[in-house]
């Protein structure tokens, strides 16, 4: 904790920072932080935007899952998505699949799924990951699940707009395929992310601080996001809100 909040507070705030005023957010699974992040941008917005989380029975309009989530992403009515890697480059590059070899992998992740799908039709796609290290963010990923960036040639639709990690915000340029630090996180500093980050990055002449949620966001966060994420993940409302559904 590194402040009157937590860190899970800190980055769920600045998120639904990052989501802005956009029709609909969706979330895939196994991303707490993200989902709060979407549920507290719908809270500020008083219903706006649409929040679709794979997983949630009250969250989502989705009855067979990833099939719509595809299918509403290639229509283009999704307008933020979320995603990670086991490593992740200084291009954006995504590697979900395995370390090593690939014959023969030091390592292996979930799989793609449909990252490489989502990373060229979802107009903002935020790159998260609470792991800031040398071993996660790396000068080259081993395996590219997703580029970050493709040819001029290529329609492409979607892609990201920056990398959130426990540490800082890095902004995304498409065009220069590198990354911007954006903002240092409180408690952290710029050589503390320089001696953790693989890749090279571009940064200001003075790197602002990540801006702390406020007493209404709080407020918001514990008193209605939290009963909301408890539903799909209650140890995450449980450990960082201290909300228990009743049984």
């Amino acid at each position: 904790m590194s402040g009157p909040f937590r860190d899970e507070e800190l980055l769920a705030a600045h998120v639904a920072d990052l989501i802005g005023d956009v029709r609909h957010v969706a979330v895939g699974n196994a991303s707490p932080i993200p989902a709060t992040a979407a549920l507290l941008a719908r809270a500020r917005g008083k219903g706006r935007p649409y929040v679709s989380l794979l997983g949630s029975r009250r969250h989502t309009f989705f009855t067979d899952g990833g099939v719509e989530l595809f299918d509403c992403a290639g229509q283009g009515r999704i307008d933020v998505f979320f995603l990670s890697g086991g490593q992740i480059d200084g291009e954006a590059n995504i590697n979900l699949v395995s370390i090593g070899d690939h014959d023969k992998p030091t390592a292996r992740f979930p799989g793609s799924f449909g990252s490489g799908y989502l990373y060229y039709v979802v107009p903002k796609v935020i790159l998260f990951r609470t792991e800031h290290s040398r071993r996660t963010l790396v000068p080259k990923v081993d395996f590219i699940s997703a580029p970050g960036a493709s040819d001029p040639n290529v329609y492409r639709t979607g892609g990201p707009i920056c990398l959130i990690t426990n540490r800082c915000l890095f902004d995304f340029d498409r065009a220069s395929r590198r990354f911007r630090l954006a903002s240092l996180h409180p408690g952290h500093s710029l050589d503390e992310v320089i001696e953790h980050t693989g890749f090279d990055f571009d940064q200001p002449d003075a790197v602002p601080i990540t801006k702390a949620p406020d007493a209404a966001t709080l407020r918001l966060l514990r008193e209605v996001v939290a009963p909301e994420v408890a539903e799909v993940y209650p140890q995450f409302a449980a450990h960082v809100f201290g909300f228990t559904r009743a049984a």
